[in-house]
């Protein structure tokens, strides 16, 4: 066995060992990293900011977070929500305290910070408040509706983006010229194979990295010109390996997701085998398709939501192998039936109409009146009861009185049984559903 190998069995992966460790190494972000930006400008000035890295994987937001703590010349302290807890977070915020009472200033790096529960994330609210811990989270996910609404306003969102592929070239670059391993054996890489590289990652530096590593271990002597049948192969590799922890884990479900969405039950059973054979959880699965369910076939086929909570009760029930086949039946079934966001889209135009004006009164004449008070004071008077009239249904104001014209947050889709309801409101309501 050459050193070279004997070497590598000691080192971390690729992507870890070409990690950029100061600003003017790091590849990508153009629109954080610049001359004029908020982030070079705090560097300069040496003023550290609470804020939150709110981006895809691979896409830099744990390299800034250590660049910037290096930067500032801080004490830094870095968790993971996955295996962290509160008592770990309090542990660095009282160390942090300490630190700040004798001048010093430190920052606590969050991974995955949306996986943080509420109350875990009230515990860091005084501490960043009084400044005596800067908080870099980073997350995949929206803050907006994953980080507490206190400690999001203490934060700067700062939003990264999937690398281009001249970013990634110039990774691919790095790791040929940088990296202890790469740089010793004669790696070439002719532009097509680079091109396909790129390509398979969607914009995920430490994907196409840990890919391009993968590719690289297929071959045992120290002088090899990679193919694309070489990165192929080994994103087969990685798809048997499949993470459950890991990016990998997102990016699968993902595609389930959206292949269910997209109405091809061949390429949705496919994504499903993938995780199965990863081992994944059935109940997790199944979990995911009763959202679905709801968010992307809604009123399209009512029955679909009913079905995939009963999916989910019988894979709770029966468990692994069996439950494949249940998961097969509701997924071919998800993706086969029409598709309709409308009730989804329904109910967030709503709670923005409520956010942004409030809650308007209720109208007297549908408030319940239960005593003889309630009923002097006008509640429930001149209510038309549906069911006295022509087809049970009678026209009459539903909205507060505040409501100049009902607004109309259902649009209705043609597709499926959503298409019987379109019509069916049309001819009640002809100046609102047209």
């Amino acid at each position: 066995m050459s050193s070279t190998s004997l070497l590598s069995k000691n080192l971390p992966p690729l992507a870890e060992r070409i990690r950029p460790q100061v600003l003017s190494e790091f590849i990508g972000q153009a629109n954080l990293i610049h001359e004029n930006s908020l982030l070079t400008k705090a560097v300069v000035s040496k003023q550290p900011f609470s804020l939150i890295f709110w981006g895809p994987p691979g896409t830099g937001k744990t390299t800034l977070a250590r660049i910037l703590s290096r930067e500032f010349g801080v004490e830094y302290f870095e968790l993971s929500a996955i295996s962290s807890g509160v008592k770990q977070v309090r542990e660095i915020l009282e160390k942090g305290k300490a630190s700040f009472e004798s001048g010093k200033r430190s920052i606590l790096f969050i991974d995955e910070i949306h996986r943080f529960t509420k109350s875990q994330q009230d515990a860091l609210l005084h501490a960043v408040e009084e400044g005596s811990i800067t908080l870099m989270g980073a997350t995949t996910e929206n803050p907006s509706f994953e980080v507490i609404s206190p400690l999001l306003s203490r934060c700067r969102v700062l939003r990264l983006y999937p690398l281009n592929d001249l970013d990634l070239e110039s990774v691919i670059k790095r790791a040929m010229e940088h990296d202890i391993l790469l740089s010793q054996k004669n790696i070439q890489i002719d532009n097509e194979t680079k091109t396909y590289l790129i390509e398979s990652c969607g914009g995920d530096a430490r994907k196409m990295l840990n890919t391009l590593e993968l590719a690289v271990s297929l071959h045992s002597e120290e002088s090899a010109k990679l193919m694309k049948e070489d990165i192929q192969e080994a994103l087969q590799q990685k798809n048997v390996i499949y993470d459950k922890a890991g990016d990998y884990h997102y990016d699968v479900i993902s595609a389930f997701i959206k292949s269910v969405r997209g109405s091809d039950p061949d390429a949705a059973v496919y994504w499903l085998a993938v995780m199965l054979e990863g081992g994944e959880k059935p109940e997790f699965i199944a979990r995911r398709l009763i959202i679905l369910a709801a968010e992307d076939i809604g009123n399209a086929e009512p029955y679909a939501l009913q079905l995939a909570t009963t999916a989910f009760d019988a894979v709770h029930k029966i468990g692994m192998p069996e439950s494949r086949i249940i998961l097969s039946q509701i997924t071919t079934y998800l993706a086969g039936v029409p598709k309709s966001n409308a009730a989804y889209k329904a109910i967030d135009s709503a709670l923005e109409n409520v956010r942004e004006k409030g809650a308007g009164s209720v109208p007297l004449h549908l408030r319940n009146a239960p005593t003889k008070l309630m009923q002097s004071e006008g509640y429930g008077k001149d209510y038309k009861y549906a069911h006295s009239y022509d087809k049970h249904f009678v026209d009459q104001n539903y909205f507060p009185e505040s409501f100049k014209t009902a607004p109309q947050f259902y649009i209705l889709q043609n597709e499926g049984r959503e298409k019987f309801l379109k019509e069916r409101l049309g001819n009640l309501w002809k100046d609102r559903y047209k």
